[in-house]
């Protein structure tokens, strides 16, 4: 099954999701049963299984891996293994509560922009990228500086980094030529300029790499990489995401995901845009998804221009000269 999806293109992370779970509790579970034996009592079992994993503590969690068997067993009927059609159908799950997002504010988003330029300056802009275009986590990952048109104030949305490789976007209404407040562009300015490649090194260190014949990483014209100029990986970023988010005073849940929450909030609270525009400038499938928390032509909206984020942060982003 793994293999199938792999070769049809899913997405990696989804795949990846469901290699792990086959391996760290579906194989768990069933050892070494003929697949033609399981039953639909088996799916109950294996709920209940995961459930008393004494790692596992969120209802979401233990739906997500159900969702996994749900699919090995789809995929076996599909196969014509002789199981029960039913076997995964009427299952009982435990209540998932909905996540809440923190609602920020100006000022938090600005605390959070000034505790990561204390911590790491170079992850700065990702703050500003979420917080005044709406860009998801892989997606600010996956920003290159061929994708801004400087002049223009527009971001193009193209592609996502997901453990450093270039994939697909989330949805067809996530691609766009997106409007965004000059506010941004001029933070984009700043930190190009400030950050134009890998870090410097010291002589030493230089030393050490030219003895081990050191390969310095290609140019992929990303906006922000690590230190040492390679795409950004999600495990160095949580570490400085949690820590400027305890520095900023702002509650340990708080999601980078939570700046597109503020960003189409705050498209909506300016009155400049109608609903269906906020939907088109937030990039989201569905107008429901807007609608409850936060249509795309190819340009994202026509004749727009975004000027909410300037006022909201006028004083609080960096003017001077920059951190270190």
């Amino acid at each position: 099954m793994i293999e199938r999806k792999r070769k049809k293109r899913k997405k990696t992370n989804t795949v990846n999701n469901y290699e792990s779970n086959i391996h760290c509790h579906i194989i768990p579970f069933a050892g070494n049963r003929k697949s033609q034996t399981l039953t639909r009592r088996d799916t109950m079992n294996f709920v209940d299984y995961v459930m008393d994993k004494p790692s596992i503590k969120k209802g979401s969690t233990v739906a997500q891996i159900f969702g996994t068997w749900r699919v090995l067993m789809n995929y076996m009927i599909d196969a014509d293994v002789p199981i029960p059609a039913n076997i995964v159908s009427r299952i009982e799950l435990p209540d998932v509560n909905k996540r809440v997002s923190t609602a920020l504010r100006p000022e938090d988003v600005a605390s959070l922009a000034e505790a990561m330029r204390q911590l790491e300056p170079r992850l700065e802009i990702l703050i500003w990228i979420g917080a005044c275009a709406g860009f998801r986590e892989s997606e600010a990952f996956g920003l290159k500086k061929s994708a801004v048109a400087w002049d223009d104030d527009l971001l193009y949305v193209e592609e996502q980094r997901q453990h450093g490789i270039s994939s697909a976007l989330k949805t067809k209404a996530s691609y766009a030529s997106l409007p965004v407040d000059h506010f941004l562009i001029v933070q984009l300015r700043k930190h190009a300029a400030q950050f134009p490649g890998a870090a410097p090194v010291t002589e030493e260190t230089a030393r050490r790499r030219r003895a081990r014949r050191y390969v310095a990483p290609p140019d992929e014209g990303l906006i922000v990489t690590n230190r040492l100029g390679r795409p950004l990986q999600y495990s160095c970023f949580r570490h400085h995401w949690k820590a400027a988010v305890q520095l900023a005073g702002l509650p340990e849940d708080t999601r980078f995901h939570d700046l597109k929450h503020f960003y189409t909030t705050r498209l909506g609270a300016s009155g400049a845009f109608d609903p269906k525009t906020v939907q088109a400038l937030s990039r989201h499938a569905k107008f429901s998804v807007t609608w409850d928390t936060y249509a795309h032509p190819p340009l994202a909206v026509q004749g727009v221009t975004v000027t909410t984020f300037a006022s909201l942060f006028s004083g609080n982003a960096p003017t001077g000269s920059p951190h270190r």
